[in-house]
This record gives C-alpha cells, sequence and structure tokens, in this order.
C-alpha cells in the first residue's frame, strides 16, 4: 500500500506529524509513505527513515508568481509527479484548504479530519473519508489520532517517539557541553529580551557549558553578534542550511529556545529542552519529548533566566538518569 502524506508547514507543524508516522511503521509495516511538504522543510522530514519520495511544494511562492510561467510549470509537475506515484490513499494531516488543494493533485482517496475537527471546515468538501478528531488535543495527538483511523490502528497514546535522529555532523570549534541558544522566532511578540539571552549565556557559561547562537536573517544576527560580544566563548554558527544547523543542534547537550521550529526538532531528538513561551498557548503546540519542558510567561508577567536555568537544571539532572 501506498499513502501520501500531505501536511506542508510549518516546521513545527512537521515534527509534530513523526510521531504518527512512527506509529504507523510499527502497525501497518506494509505501508510505504511519501510526503508533500513546502521545499524549506524537505530536510526535515527526510530525517524519517520510513519516508520515500519527498515531493516538494512552494505554495507560498505561487501565490506570489500566479502570473508566472515557471509557477504553472512547477504546479504541473507536482500534479505530474503525483499521478504517476499511484497512491493508495492520501492522508491531509493539516485540515486547511491548501493542503485540501494539494491533496487532490495525486488523484487518490482523501482522509482527513471532519467538519468539526479540521483547521479549515472547507477542506473536508475534497475529503473521501472524514474522521471526528477533538480538536483540543494536543497536535501530536490529533495527528497520531487521524493516522490510526484512516490505518485502521489504535496508537499506544502512552509512548512518543519521533523516530528522527540527527543528520551527521560535528560541533566545530567547541569544547565540552553545548548549549545552543535558539533566539530566532518569526513574531516579535515571541521574543524573548536580547538582555535575557545574555544573562542565560553567562549563566551557562558559569557552569562549564559552551554557548551557541546561531541565525537566519540581519535581525537575529544582530541578536546573536551580541551574545558572542557579551559573552567571551559564545560560538556563532552563521547562517547555513537547515540541514547543517539540525546536525549541529542534535550534538548539543542542552537547548534553550524561544517558539520557532528548531526548538520543536530539538526536542524530537530527544534533548533536554527549555522552550520559552511569551505570546503563545503551549498545550495544544508546544514542544513535546522525554525531556522537553515549556515555561509560558504569565499573563502581564515573564519568564526570566534564572527561572530558564532551573528548568535546565532539572531537565539534565532527568535525562541523565535514563536508561540508555
Amino acid at each position: 500500500m501506498k499513502v501520501l502524506i500531505v501536511k506542508t508547514s510549518s516546521m513545527g507543524d512537521v515534527i509534530h506529524t513523526f510521531p504518527a508516522v512512527e506509529d504507523a511503521v510499527r502497525n501497518r509495516p506494509d505501508i510505504d509513505f511519501d510526503w508533500c511538504v513546502e521545499e524549506p522543510f524537505a530536510g526535515i522530514v527526510a530525517l524519517h527513515p520510513a519516508i520515500g519520495t519527498i515531493h516538494k511544494v512552494a505554495v507560498r511562492r505561487w501565490r506570489k508568481r500566479l502570473l508566472d510561467g515557471a509557477t504553472w510549470r512547477e504546479m504541473t509537475g507536482l500534479r505530474g509527479a503525483l499521478r504517476a506515484s499511484r497512491y493508495d490513499l492520501v492522508i491531509d494531516a493539516q485540515g486547511l484548504l491548501k493542503s485540501a488543494l494539494v491533496a487532490i493533485q495525486a488523484g487518490a482517496p482523501i482522509a482527513g479530519f471532519d467538519r468539526a475537527s479540521a483547521r479549515e471546515p472547507s477542506a473536508t468538501l475534497f475529503y473521501r473519508h472524514r474522521y471526528a478528531v477533538p480538536r483540543d488535543l494536543h497536535a501530536i495527538e490529533r495527528t497520531r489520532r487521524l493516522f490510526g483511523l484512516a490505518l485502521g490502528y489504535q496508537p499506544d497514546l502512552s509512548t512518543l517517539r519521533s523516530g528522527i535522529v540527527p543528520p551527521a555532523g560535528n560541533l566545530p570549534g567547541i569544547e565540552g557541553r553545548a548549549a545552543f541558544l535558539l533566539h530566532g522566532t518569526s513574531r516579535e511578540d515571541k521574543k524573548w529580551p536580547v538582555e535575557n539571552w545574555i544573562e542565560t549565556a553567562r549563566r551557562l557559561a558559569g557552569r562549564q557549558f559552551t554557548p551557541i547562537a546561531t541565525w537566519s536573517n540581519e535581525a537575529e544576527k544582530s541578536v546573536a553578534e551580541a551574545i558572542a560580544a557579551a559573552v567571551p566563548g559564545t560560538v556563532l554558527i552563521p547562517k547555513s542550511p537547515l540541514a547543517d544547523v539540525a546536525a549541529i543542534l542534535g550534538r548539543a547537550a542542552l537547548v534553550i529556545g524561544a517558539d520557532t521550529g528548531l526548538t520543536h526538532l530539538a526536542s524530537a531528538f530527544g534533548l533536554p529542552t527549555v522552550a520559552v513561551f511569551l505570546a503563545t498557548e503551549p498545550g495544544l503546540t508546544g514542544p513535546r519529548g522525554p525531556f522537553a519542558s515549556t515555561l509560558p510567561a504569565p499573563a502581564g508577567g515573564r519568564v526570566t533566566p534564572a527561572e530558564v536555568m532551573v528548568e535546565a537544571e532539572r531537565l539534565l539532572a532527568l535525562s541523565s538518569k535514563a536508561p540508555a
């Protein structure tokens, strides 16, 4: 049986789908899985060994260039590749109109959330199989239940495995334990103040950690450079392909991050991960992992570096006691 997963974005949503794939691999070894995803996240999907062909889409870019001939050639090429794969089933794990429109290009029956469960009810008009999954569950559990209903098994929700491992790589120029500081995020209201990152880096250095910071745009670069200037010994990773950053991230001893995709990736790798949530509710979409924890800011309050370090020490102690 050939199944296409449609979960195009964002990075966190893609990572939240991996436990459902793990369930399916254990319960339905007869299935071969492919995936359709936004092009920047193809390298993340490739981290799961059960995924075969990865079909890349560029919905965000296509929307801006609908009159461009190259756009139509890319969309036609995607449709041809999906049809040629002859899928037995497509699982739209996103539940959006845009993901449903991608899913129908495969020309196969589509399974997804029912009207009361989907994020955009209009998407369900394109599904042959619709399943009720409560909306008040974490995104990981919702997706696991959807896969189980669509593929005919009951997922064991008492366990949580992502099935991914860090890509090959090393920690260049880093001595001792590395602590990755993921300060970059897409929204201003999610950003922890730079002085908090600097204070956290100082506290880490005082505990014999080597702070690591990276960046993907000029605003993030200024924050990373400010941390490095204030805390000698901080290692700056220049703007790099996502796979390269993932390789370095996966070899850190500790990760402290804002509400961003790489924080979700760290938790999926099973790393001690402290997530600082300032403007979003982590209950339904926060990082999940064996040694992951989220510190949400209280109403009208803030999260302090001291609180972050206490939680980091707790997670490090917990992970040190875990069986190898």
